[in-house]
């Protein structure tokens, strides 16, 4: 816990250097940045970012997060929404990793504090089955190069102390704030031609909700807010890997963006995502542990 206090003027002043002209995080300063993601602390702000800037920082952030989390498991979009991405001042969408020790199952427990900037949104994500997906050119082509698709509630952590302030490159240098998420009951990808044109369909016209243990209704989105359709996502993460040299792999999740607005978690509540209109989808849940009783340790 002492580690965590001394780092706070040394990032600052790092991090503050930055400001006059932003440039690739250098090593020493991603590295403190990944202990304040450790410690669940708020890290001072990142300056405006170039793309290039935002992407050379991720691939550093990057490194620390495989030593912590595993092998990459997949990839996810990020700011697929219009709604989201004017709020982090972009037109386009961002890309991260994902790794095998994020995915949590279904109905977990889990503190509404497990990051510095802890957040919820309902997604979904798709998984590979075919190399050939990384030559689809529409979404009927990535339906037929996948073999699941998942009800997924995303749980992402902006990490700096005014997340508001970073640009669409400040949120890939972070790697999109991949931290956790919980994934339901996967569905087959359908397999005759009649099925799967009414899974396109309905992947597009589904409504997302997400809902909490009152049956309070938190947010409704549609599948067409993802860039038109959910997997037209999958498309353009094909196409920013690309840049990178890389390709899906038979296996990987695609992470496919935000349904909802990003909404902090409260303690004592239990979120609910609910994929109405789309065949043989299952709620999905996660629950936010309890407030600490008072004065149960005085």
């Amino acid at each position: 816990m002492k580690l965590k206090y001394a780092l706070i003027p040394l990032v600052l002043t790092a991090f503050g250097s930055t400001h006059a002209s932003a440039t690739c995080l250098n090593d020493v300063e991603v590295m403190q940045l990944m202990q304040f993601y450790n410690a669940g602390t708020p890290s001072p702000n990142i300056a405006p970012l170039t793309d290039e800037e935002g992407a050379c920082t991720r691939t550093k952030f990057n490194t620390l997060l495989a030593a912590k989390y595993g092998k990459v498991i997949g990839y996810k979009a990020g700011l697929t929404n219009p709604a989201v991405q004017q709020r982090f001042n972009t037109n386009k969408p961002v890309w991260g990793k994902l790794y095998a020790g994020m995915i949590q199952p279904s109905g977990i427990t889990l503190p509404a504090t497990f990051g510095a900037r802890p957040l919820f949104e309902a997604d979904m994500l798709v998984r590979v089955r075919d190399l050939s997906i990384n030559d689809a050119r529409n979404p009927a082509e990535v339906l037929e190069f996948i073999d699941q698709i998942i009800p997924f509630i995303e749980l992402p952590d902006l990490l700096v102390e005014k997340p508001a302030t970073l640009n669409g490159a400040g949120i890939a240098a972070i790697n999109v704030g991949a931290r956790l998420g919980v994934a339901g009951e996967p569905i087959l990808a359908p397999v005759l031609s009649e099925q799967k044109q009414a899974m396109l369909q309905a992947l597009a016209d589904m409504s997302v909700q997400l809902t909490d243990n009152k049956g309070t209704v938190l947010s409704t989105g549609k599948g067409s807010d993802i860039l038109g359709h959910p997997l037209n996502a999958v498309l353009w993460i094909i196409q920013a890997l690309k840049q990178d040299n890389l390709r899906l792999m038979p296996g990987d999740l695609v992470s496919l963006g935000s349904f909802s607005p990003l909404m902090p978690p409260k303690a004592g509540t239990s979120i609910t995502a609910t994929y109405m209109g789309l065949p043989g989808a299952k709620p999905v849940t996660v629950n936010f542990l309890p407030p600490p009783i008072s004065g149960l340790n005085d």
